[in-house]
């Protein structure tokens, strides 16, 4: 019975660290790609609910995307978000966005 115990313990453990290794990946990638538009990333997160940036980051992050490429504002990022590090990055800015939306109850620390 121990046995089965840390064996869900270790796994528990192991799934947490994997899953904030993504939100760090995100985090990361906005810091690198986002912020210098955006500021910090808590009043971009914080800015819509989980099931938003969800809708937001659906089919690759494709709305998302196509807010900055239909913006002139955002000219200067179009870019980013016609390249493969867009695509490669959409997953763990997914997870970033979700995890410190306004419902999450939770606060980035790259401001």
């Amino acid at each position: 019975m121990r046995t089965l115990y840390a064996t869900v313990a270790i796994t528990l453990l192991t799934a947490s660290t994997l899953l904030n290794a993504a939100v760090y990946k995100g985090q990361k990638a906005y810091i690198e790609s986002c912020k210098e538009c955006h500021g910090g990333g808590q009043a971009l997160a914080g800015s819509k609910k989980q099931r938003a940036w969800i809708k937001m980051m659906d089919n690759n992050g494709e709305k998302l995307a196509q807010v900055h490429l239909n913006s002139k504002k955002a000219e200067p990022s179009w870019s980013y978000f016609n390249s493969r590090a867009y695509t490669k990055n959409t997953k763990h800015l997914e997870d970033f966005l979700v995890d410190y939306a306004s419902d999450s109850g939770n606060v980035p620390a790259c401001n």
